[in-house]
């Protein structure tokens, strides 16, 4: 081989690039603008008008991010979507109409790519909010605004960018009383029910803790007898993010926020992050004596890749530390220790007065998900479970 071609191609060679693993797998991230998600053709009425609401239905689900997100609509989470689309219709002219959807955040990959969410996953929610009428409530995860604790951390700034981009048209404005300032943390008050949506990635930050706190303290609980909160990370599952590990979102919340949700008798947290449904059931009671009832229910099934069960969680040192509560914790449905056994799924919750229940809804190979002895459950001690 002459000696000058082989100069040739050592410089090509040279030329070239080095592209490390982290390069190699790390997705791009787009510059391009989100898409807000259309507006609910039914959005809820003033807070003050839906006062004497005592019976209505809501669907919860959580962790739809993609193994596509990005190249084309999510496929899983389409099938849950036309799914609930259906429950909607049907449940449209009955007393316990769908009035709202939560979601408990991971919407895509990575919510910083502004490409994943405009090509995977908002025109799925335009056909809940358009089709469906409903109106939408996200509450962020960390593949939306990443895992970072620190507000000024970069890749936070733009995924909270993004999101509230992509929520304009749904979440109270800031300047809202049911609205942290510059926060992907509101609230939204429905009849005699009251949804606060926190932003779990940052479970230690004062601020929000403060809003929250001014929040459960200024509720009119005549009016609202039932506070649910949805998040992104959960205190108690058995998954790769729970089991024997203790995140540090999950010790906080445990350490921090539970006890504000005992003082105000929140009535479920409706959580994810472990894709797949597990739901636990915790009791204790208040200085007076007087037993209250609060159901963490985990629906990490909207289309992520599912996980199986890795362990119980510790608890015994969250239980010490509340000897006086005398707090006991049932799991009334355990994830399937293979992830073929868990499902795609999303939970559809029944309001009635002060009883509530619920009914976990599977899909595809999952139809027939009966994660209790069948798929529905009380989450109310007149049908203890």
């Amino acid at each position: 081989m002459p000696r000058s071609f082989v100069f040739f191609l050592l410089a090509i060679l040279c030329s070239i690039p080095v592209i490390t693993q982290a390069q190699a797998t790390a997705p791009a991230q787009s510059d391009e603008p989100v898409r807000a998600i259309s507006a609910p053709t039914k959005p809820l009425p003033a807070e003050s008008a839906s006062a004497k609401v005592t019976k209505f239905s809501f669907i919860v689900y959580g962790d739809t991010r993609g193994r596509r997100d990005g190249r084309e609509l999510q496929y899983e989470h389409s099938m849950v979507v036309t799914s609930a689309l259906a429950k909607i219709k049907t449940l449209e002219t009955t007393d316990y109409p769908v009035r709202f959807v939560l979601q408990s955040g991971d919407a895509v990959l990575n919510g910083r790519d502004a490409k994943q969410l405009n090509v995977s996953f908002v025109d799925l929610i335009n056909r809940l909010t358009t089709e469906g009428g409903v109106p939408y409530f996200l509450a962020p995860g960390n593949h939306d605004v990443s895992s970072s604790d620190k507000l000024d951390n970069p890749d936070r700034i733009k995924g909270v960018s993004n999101f509230l981009a992509m929520n304009a048209k749904l979440i109270p404005p800031d300047g809202s009383p049911r609205r942290l300032n510059g926060y992907p943390t509101f609230a939204v008050g429905y009849g005699n029910t009251f949804i606060l949506a926190v932003d779990s990635n940052i479970a230690n930050d004062d601020t929000q803790f403060a809003w929250m706190k001014a929040q459960l303290e200024g509720l009119d609980r005549n009016r609202y007898h039932h506070v649910f909160v949805v998040c992104h990370h959960p205190a108690f599952s058995s998954g790769p993010h729970g089991g024997a590990a203790i995140e540090t979102s999950t010790l906080v919340i445990r350490n921090r926020w539970m006890p504000l949700f005992h003082k105000h008798h929140v009535r479920a947290m409706f959580v994810g992050h472990e894709h797949f449904f597990e739901h636990w059931v915790e009791r204790y009671q208040d200085t007076d004596g007087k037993k209250y009832r609060l159901d963490h229910v985990l629906t990490g099934g909207g289309g992520a890749p599912l996980y199986e069960y890795k362990g119980d969680p510790d608890t015994r040192s969250y239980i010490r530390a509340s000897e006086a509560e005398k707090i006991t914790l049932d799991r009334i449905a355990k994830p399937a220790a293979e992830p073929g056994g868990n499902a795609y799924h999303y939970v559809l919750v029944k309001v009635d007065g002060d009883r509530i229940s619920m009914e976990v809804i599977g899909v595809d190979w999952g139809r027939d998900f009966q994660p209790y002895r069948s798929n529905r459950a009380t989450m109310s001690e007149d049908g203890r479970q």
